[in-house]
């Protein structure tokens, strides 16, 4: 498998696009478009499912979108006018065929496909009590949980049993299903994760990301909101709103680094936000400097800003390959090492006896970081500075991000001198977090109800963690265990 990241191991990940069409005749052709546009968003897996009217059909395969779903053979092996698609990085379950997404079943009420983005905080606990009434689960993935939900569920109707299965869920979700009567896509209440709707002609088509609207050739119409279900029957949309209202909470990392700079969230252009994100650093942390340098490709808008706010001249620094993916694994260190330079490499001629500032969106283990300072003072840099456009990343998220435990967080550890000395920058800095929000239109970061889910920066987890508080339980009954022993 190949990463358009090349430093993939110190990012947080988003774990999934999710893409669906209905009433297209092409609706397969038009969901593989969709998720190469959202191939950023997961590059382990990817899969399809469309519906022809009578039966339902499913592509899956490890990989990328474009090797996996670019043969006509493939496309024509997907018939019908609705489709759903589903690009994969693992947060739950392990890296295996039998996760990838979308995941069908065959229901009492008919075929059920559902393809999510998300991750559900009490997923462990409601397996187990499935399993124990006798569910049988096919894969390791929290969204097989939903399907069993919907199973097992008395309501009558496909419709009540989905929204049932809604209500015993927690965390966060956004989520296209199909059925043979059309599709449902929703939001979890607080709105954690992103879908956005749009129209093609005739066709209703939702999307992580309004890029892939964008690509398709779509008409971007709204955002779906919190809590929303928009179901799409017989070429008719409703929407239904079967949650108590609450304050939305959409995730700030997806400002900062997740969606696509080109992508369209409330009614705000993400690049432009990334700008602003860097002119707000620069404001907030100065350094006398010579060049502005962004760490490709996710700090290239915050150092935009920063170097209009600053004065300081922006220059690409850093080039960086666009036709490697994982390193090849070499024999011995000195060679593996030299796996970096494939990947990323100084402009020397451009860096040599100048004050540097390394812009990047954020810091994670530290040792991306730890390289790209190493290969400044390599090209000859006189001064590395290095300012990162969000606060240190100081705890897990249990949403939907591949986020590494928390004890390999650099920021766990360390305070911003410790990290500074980790990574041998002459200075380190990072956003502070009401820079952030205003960075984002708000006067500060509100202390009672904030307006995004900064839980990787502050620990303020907006909904309860029953997994996570079940494990710690039966650690701490481990250790009295142990004590009384």
């Amino acid at each position: 498998m190949f990463s358009t990241n090349p430093f993939d191991d110190d990012k947080l990940r988003e774990e999934c696009g999710v893409f669906g069409v209905a009433g297209a005749d092409d609706a397969a052709a038009l969901a593989a478009l969709g998720l190469h546009a959202l191939q950023h968003r997961g590059q382990e897996a990817a899969g399809i499912c469309s519906f022809d009217g009578t039966q339902f059909h499913t592509h899956r395969a490890m990989g990328h979108v474009a090797g996996n779903f670019d043969r006509d053979d493939v496309i024509r092996a997907l018939p019908g006018s609705v489709a759903v698609g589903h690009v994969r990085y693992s947060t739950t379950g392990e890296t295996a065929l039998r996760n990838v997404q979308p995941l069908y079943a065959d229901l009492a009420s008919g075929g059920f496909s559902v393809a999510h983005n998300g991750n559900l905080s009490n997923a462990m606990r409601l397996r187990r009590d499935l399993v124990r009434a006798g569910s049988i689960f096919q894969s390791t993935s929290d969204t097989e949980t939903i399907i069993h939900l919907v199973a097992t569920s008395s309501y009558r109707t496909l419709l009540d049993k989905f929204i049932d299965a809604l209500k015993q869920v927690e965390g966060a979700y956004s989520l296209i299903c199909m059925t043979p009567e059309g599709l449902i896509a929703c939001r979890d209440p607080l709105g954690i994760r992103p879908l956005v709707m749009g129209r093609l002609g005739d066709a209703v088509i939702f999307a992580s990301e309004s890029v892939a609207l964008d690509v398709v050739g779509a008409t971007y119409e709204r955002e779906v909101d919190p809590g929303e279900l928009v179901i799409v029957q017989g070429g008719e949309v409703r929407s239904i709103r079967p949650f108590a209202p609450q304050a939305a909470r959409p995730c700030i990392f997806e400002w900062v680094y997740f969606s696509r700079p080109d992508s369209i969230a409330d009614d705000r252009s993400i690049y432009s936000v990334r700008k602003a994100i860097g002119a707000q650093l620069a404001i907030e942390d100065p350094v006398d400097a010579d060049l502005v340098i962004p760490v490709p490709d996710s700090g290239t808008p915050a150092a935009i800003g920063y170097a209009q706010q600053s004065g300081i001249p922006f220059e690409l620094g850093i080039i960086r390959s666009h036709y490697v993916g994982r390193t090849f694994i070499q024999p011995r260190d000195e060679v593996r090492h030299l796996g970096v330079k494939l990947k990323h490499n100084a402009n020397t001629a451009l860096i040599k006896g100048k004050r540097v500032v390394l812009i990047d969106d954020s810091i994670v283990r530290g040792t991306t970081s730890l390289k790209i300072v190493q290969m400044m003072r390599d090209a000859g840099a006189a001064e590395v500075h290095m300012r990162i456009a969000s606060p240190p990343t100081r705890h897990s998220c249990y949403y939907g991000v591949d986020t590494p435990e928390r004890a390999k967080l650099l920021a766990a550890k360390h305070d911003t001198k410790g990290m500074r000395d980790y990574i041998k920058a002459d200075s380190l800095a990072f956003i502070s977090i009401d820079g952030l929000y205003k960075a984002l239109g708000e006067e500060g970061r509100a202390k009672i109800r904030p307006k995004y889910c900064d839980a990787c920066f502050t620990g303020d987890y907006p909904t309860t963690l029953t997994d996570q508080d079940d494990v710690a339980a039966v650690d701490q009954f481990a250790m009295l265990e142990e004590r009384v022993s």
